[in-house]
This record gives C-alpha cells, structure tokens and sequence, in this order.
C-alpha cells in the first residue's frame, strides 16, 4: 500500500483527468479499499481542495474552489504546457498573450532543471511564422470544451462562408485544431446528421444544456473525418486522385485542410479533394508537382482531357513559332 502522501497526489491526480469517478473506480486504482477512498477525500478537502460528492453514483468530482488549486502535471505535460504558453502570443487564439507570460513565469520557476533545459532546446530551435489566418476567442473555445466535457447541448450562432447567419444546436463531441483554424464536430440536432463547424465562425449562447447521452462518433478517427468535412464532403465536385508518390511525400504540400490522403502502397496514394469549380481541381493538383491519375467525378476527367489538350497545343505552336524563327536567322546570314 502507498505512503498517505503519495497516495493523495495519486488520488489529485485521477480527479484531475475526468469529471466523474466512482468511490469503487478510485478504490481499484488506488489499490485501497473505499473507506479509504473516503478518508482520503476528507485529507484533500482539509488541504483546500474542493472535492464534491456526486450525488446518485456514490461519487466524486473536483470542483471549483474561491482559488485555484496546485495541479499535478507529469514531466510530458509539464513540456507540453510550457511550449504552448511560448508560442501563444503568434497562436490562433486572440487575447491570452499578456496572461500567457505571467502563466509562463509562474511555470518556469518551478520547473526542475531536467524540465527547463528540454524547453529551451525545443524553444532554441523554433521559429513562429505570423499568423494570418482566422483567430478564435478562448472564452468560445472554453465554453465549447466545457460542454464536450460534461456532454451539455451547445446553441451558438454561426456564420457560413457566404456570410448566412442562424442559429445552431449541437451535442457537441470534440473539438479539432487544424492547423491555424479551430473545428467542432458535434450531432446537429435540427439536421439529426453529424456537422462540422468553423469554431471562428461560431458564437456559444449561455446557459448550456440540457445533458446528453453522447453517440457514437462519426468515424474512429476524427481528424481524418474533419479533414474529408472541410476538404471535400462541403464542395460541388469531390475527386478521387491517384497520386504515383507515398501519403509521406504528398502530406509535405498538401494540407488536411485542401485534401485527405489515403495510402495504396510505399510509391502511391489516393488524393481527396473538393471544390466548386473544376478549373480550381485541375490546377490544385496539377501544380503540386506529382504524377497523378484522375478518376472521379467524370466531369473533372474530361476536364482534364480538354486541359491537357489545350495546354499541349499551345505549347506545339510555341515550338513551331521557334523552328521557323531559327530557320529565318540562318537565312539572314
């Protein structure tokens, strides 16, 4: 059995990572019994730590307390947080960069040197570009957490690309950074269909509520599904490309956010990509540099046919133009 001490940094530590617990759920982590369990919440509200009993379940959450807690971070978090705060102020969040330096402050003078020494090395090497893309308000993010947290239906008004306003409600289930832009993806409960919200479009009514019973995802990996949402699913025409390069080698000039990638083997890759125009389509891949293979829809392979044609007459009447400008100055001579 653990030493008291270390026991209650452990029991911290798992109140941290998610909103509820079970008295037994505590017990079998802490390998204690659930007297235990409750002698040991006792301690940590003695401590200042404001421990809620959850009432149904015989359980417990930590709440919000008149300050805030110490909180346990492992060595990775610890990293992960301090780098964050680094590059805040060039981030896509509006707002925190003045609070970001006191938090990194306060941080780094408790940091271990071990800690500190992986920070400046990774710091050391960084360069931020300047943001110019959309920037997101973290009061919208928090609340939109929040509510994908503790499983609460969000309503928010949001703005479409042309500009349309309305008012949405969503059982909201993760949020998804991509790159400069924020997304939600949530159930929208008037279209009964998973969406994919633009978060910088979007702004969160109060209160949230009521509670849900959240769904089965969408997809396994959400990622993937919110690149294919923004990239492809929204547009007109959606293309099937074959790509004759590794998903590894195309990733390095195609964004999530303009396409999805899909392995075939070690020297080909499936490219999806959507858009409005076919014009548009042609050229994107066209101008990645890569040996490619259209196969869907057909409009975009005829396209690129009458495309490839026009491209290679004009370049056949350069090169005649030149042949007979050659034969001209010969000639002259």
């Amino acid at each position: 059995m653990w030493e008291t001490s270390a026991r209650l940094l452990r029991l911290l530590s798992l109140l941290q990572t998610r909103r509820d617990w079970s008295g037994a759920e505590l017990a079998e982590r802490l390998d204690v019994s659930p007297r235990t369990v409750r002698r040991d919440v006792d301690r940590l509200r003695g401590l200042g730590y404001p421990v809620l009993a959850t009432a149904g379940t015989a359980g417990y959450r930590l709440g919000a307390g008149a300050d805030l807690p110490p909180l346990l971070l492992d060595d990775d978090e610890a990293v992960a947080v301090a780098m964050g705060l680094r590059t805040a102020a060039g981030g896509s969040i509006t707002g925190i960069e003045e609070t970001s330096v006191r938090a990194l402050a306060k941080l780094e003078q408790v940091l271990p040197s071990r800690l500190r020494h992986r920070i400046n090395a990774l710091h050391s090497v960084t360069v931020p570009m300047a943001n110019t893309g959309p920037t997101v308000d973290p009061s919208t993010l928090t609340a939109i957490a929040a509510a994908c947290r503790d499983s609460l239906c969000l309503r928010f008004d949001y703005r479409t690309h042309d500009g349309t306003s309305s008012i949405r409600t969503t059982e909201p289930h993760r949020l998804v950074h991509a790159g400069r832009r924020w997304y939600l993806v949530g159930w929208d409960v008037d279209r009964r269909d998973w969406r994919t919200y633009r978060v910088d479009r979007l702004d969160p009514r109060t209160p949230t509520g009521p509670r849900f019973t959240p769904r089965t995802p969408p997809a396994p990996d959400l990622g993937g599904y919110t690149s294919r949402a923004v990239s492809t699913s929204a547009y007109r025409y959606q293309a099937r490309i074959t790509l004759h390069v590794s998903a590894e080698t195309a990733a390095e000039r195609i964004a999530p956010t303009t396409g999805t990638l899909e392995p075939i083997d070690e020297h080909s890759c499936t490219l999806r990509a959507g858009s409005n125009s076919l014009d548009e389509l042609a050229i994107y891949v066209a101008t990645k540099g890569f040996d490619f293979q259209v196969h869907e829809p057909p409009e975009l392979v005829e396209h690129v046919r009458t495309l490839a044609a026009r491209l290679a007459g004009a370049a056949e009447q350069v090169s005649g133009a030149d042949s007979r400008g050659t034969e001209a100055g010969s000639g002259s001579r």
